[in-house]
């Protein structure tokens, strides 16, 4: 049994990497972002979830970002009320590195990244 199998809100294919398909998420981060969508009561839709190095390249991701290492997703942002609710949710459960952007949450809880921290695109 796949440890996919115990996660309610997600699938592989939703964080594989769009350049080749990998996906080598971080078991307890996905699980983790489930609770988050459960509490939440909405749908979250993710924009990008693993990359990798080829495709972090091409996207203009951080040399050191955690997507390279399956910790982290890109989360649609549906409108003003909308990432509101999800950044209050996302705080409440505990995360420690978020960026926003005008269309999208990064959400990542890589211990190794300076972290709590906060930014904007």
């Amino acid at each position: 049994m796949s440890w996919w199998e115990e996660v309610d809100h997600f699938s592989p294919k939703e964080f594989a990497c769009p350049c080749c398909g990998a996906c080598e998420m971080k078991e307890d981060f996905v699980k983790w972002l489930d609770q988050v969508r459960s509490d939440l009561g909405s749908p979250i839709v993710i924009d990008s979830g693993f990359r990798c190095a080829r495709h972090n390249k091409e996207v203009g991701g951080a040399p050191n970002s955690a997507h390279l290492r399956g910790m982290a997703a890109d989360i649609r942002a549906y409108g003003s009320e909308y990432r509101y609710r999800l950044l209050r949710v996302l705080l409440r459960w505990g995360a420690i590195r978020i960026g926003v952007s005008k269309n999208f949450i990064h959400v990542d809880m890589d211990i190794s990244l300076p972290h709590p921290v906060i930014w904007v695109y």
